[in-house]
């Protein structure tokens, strides 16, 4: 509406001003410069890139925004919350909480939402639920998964309708400020953040720590929309012990190396090769329940898609999925999340009784073995 307004505004006092040639030039400038700031909301929109202005410029003022509660550094604050997320239980509402993660590994100190399902708090149950890290696209945070997408929304309804399990989802704030022209595609770089260190090892570490959540590699999944999909998929792969299912919605199969993200890996080639995908598929497969999907418009994801797919072989069970209409946007997101989640809903395992084991300390051996993955300290042949 303000753009409409200041084109007509230029016709119509076109010969109004009495300092016509000033009145003339501020109009027109005033016209343009309207018009310009409408295309670019309406492209973010789309995209969704920024979900407020804090997050263009590096300067996110309320990073909880999108979530219904603070629970604090390392959610030290998370028992204080318990009564309201009672209440939101029993109105059948799951309940996101933000806080912040200190990694002991990585030493990066990040935002996280988490979503604790209906039911998490029951009087009588002390259940370990499963659990789905949920991992923004690039320029992201947690606030686009939560706030932009609607996902607790969404899980709310999977979780009520039986199409999924009731699961604990944490989303983490996977770059840290700033944004504008900081991608750094989850990985450990070279010389720079230990960011795939602090989304597997410490993120789950602190889960078994402060939540009641299974520690069985059936019981972990991750998911993410755009790089947030290549991140699922890589660290999935990277980490075979820990995780049993990725989802990839309009991910690709390789980290980029353009103005955003640098020279990640200081030409290593090594390190190249055990952060792709496609050559992880081909050179370390392991038993993993996989979902890859684009729409028909995403060409570039396709062909990361179709890659993927050529490289798959047992034990990798991939799923496929090719979305009609929409394209990499924000609309596209929402209406594919229904779907995505419901085949979550079919790799997930449910909750699980408690054992004598007091929270935390919970651990059970994995039938699939760690793999000592290339990282930037060391060197493999």
């Amino acid at each position: 509406m303000a753009a409409l307004l200041t084109v007509c505004l230029v016709p119509w006092r076109w010969d109004a001003w009495r300092r016509r040639r000033l009145g003339r030039s501020v109009t027109v400038l005033v016209a343009v410069g309207v018009v310009v700031l409408a295309c670019a909301a309406e492209v973010n929109r789309l995209g969704s890139f920024y979900p407020t202005l804090g997050t263009l410029i590096g300067t996110s003022s309320d990073p909880a925004g999108g979530s219904d509660l603070e629970a604090g550094p390392d959610g030290d604050r998370l028992a204080a919350t318990r009564a309201v997320r009672v209440a939101r239980s029993r109105s059948g509402h799951g309940t996101t909480v933000h806080l912040t993660v200190t990694g002991r590994s990585s030493h990066l100190i990040r935002d996280v939402d988490v979503y604790l399902p209906p039911g998490y708090d029951d009087a009588d149950a002390a259940l370990r639920f499963p659990v789905i890290e949920w991992f923004p696209g690039f320029p992201g945070e947690p606030r686009e998964v939560t706030a932009l997408f609607g996902l607790p929304g969404l899980l709310d309804d999977a979780i009520d309708h039986d199409r999924m399990p009731p699961s604990v989802v944490v989303v983490p704030d996977t770059n840290g400020e700033p944004r504008l022209s900081h991608d750094e595609e989850c990985v450990d770089a070279v010389a720079g953040a230990a960011d795939d260190t602090f989304l597997s090892a410490d993120l789950r570490s602190w889960a078994l720590s402060r939540l009641r959540v299974r520690a069985d590699r059936p019981g972990w999944a991750l998911a993410g929309w755009s790089t947030g999909g290549y991140c699922a998929m890589n660290l999935a792969l990277r980490h075979p012990a820990w995780y049993g299912t990725a989802a990839s919605q309009s991910g690709y199969d390789a980290t980029a190396q353009d103005a955003t993200t640098g020279e990640l890996f200081a030409g290593r080639e090594d390190l190249r090769r055990a952060n792709n995908v496609t050559e992880l598929l081909h050179s370390h497969s392991v038993p993993l329940g996989l979902l890859v999907t684009a729409g028909i418009g995403e060409r570039d994801e396709q062909d990361a898609a179709e890659r993927i797919h050529l490289a798959v072989s047992p034990p990798v069970a991939l799923s496929l999925i090719t979305f009609p209409g929409g394209g990499h946007n924000t609309d596209a997101v929402r209406a594919q999340l229904p779907t995505i989640l419901g085949w979550l809903g079919t790799q997930l395992p449910a909750p699980i009784a408690p054992d004598d084991h007091p929270l935390g300390t919970r651990t059970e051996q994995s039938s699939v073995p760690a793999w000592n993955a290339p990282g930037p300290t060391h060197t493999t042949s």
